[in-house]
């Protein structure tokens, strides 16, 4: 029954991930495939960028949720003991169903975003009050620069340095867990930090000029 539980969590993790927001709400509000537009990724910066706040920042809340239900999925169905090493594996690999569900939609033809949004939302359904600090930084390093993609690669390697010295949690495998999370959000940025590094990569908020 529990093994049961834990594949049935398991993939509806992976369909809550593959739900494409930012597809569906650019084809259906909009009449346009956010993937054939600005950066070609269908997350919610770009969403903003080609469509705007009003359709960008309900795509981001989406695309957070379903990350956090995900990880949550295994508390909901009771697929494990509360609180048990058991729990916290089912956890992360609903977590990483969903993001990978994100990258490779089943219902967007396999090709999402990259899956920032939905990373926050699994990391704060497994640790809150860390996610929360480490939005805290995303936002101050996006005030400060501009970019979104500095911002969320600075966030999520915050979270496992975090993780090993102010709130020193005693599951090595959520600290593996976040370390694998930052090198991916790294490797899947890559060409963000080509740009940077060149000083090609456009800014989310631009700096009124004087």
């Amino acid at each position: 029954m529990v093994i049961s539980l834990s594949v049935v969590a398991v993939v509806l993790a992976y369909l809550a991930g593959s739900i494409p927001s930012a597809v569906w709400a650019g084809k259906i509000f909009h009449g346009i495939d956010v993937r054939e537009h600005g950066s070609g990724n269908a997350g919610a910066t770009n969403t903003v960028r080609v469509l705007g706040w009003k359709t960008g920042i309900p795509v981001l809340i989406f695309d957070l949720f379903k990350g956090w239900l995900a990880a949550m999925l295994p508390r909901f169905l009771v697929a494990a003991p509360e609180g048990s090493e058991q729990m916290m594996v089912l956890q992360i690999v609903c977590g990483l169903a969903a993001i990978i569900g994100h990258v490779f939609p089943l219902f967007a033809g396999f090709r999402g975003g990259k899956g920032v949004a939905t990373t926050f939302g699994v990391l704060l359904a497994l640790h809150p009050l860390l996610t929360l600090t480490c939005a805290g930084i995303f936002l101050l390093v996006l005030l400060l620069s501009g970019y979104v993609s500095l911002g969320s690669m600075i966030a999520v390697t915050m979270f496992p340095v975090l993780l090993l010295t102010l709130f020193r949690t005693p599951s090595r495998l959520l600290v593996v867990f976040s370390v694998v999370v930052a090198v991916a959000v790294i490797i899947t940025h890559s060409k963000n930090i080509r740009r940077l590094l060149r000083g090609e990569e456009k800014k989310f908020i631009r700096k009124k000029k004087d």
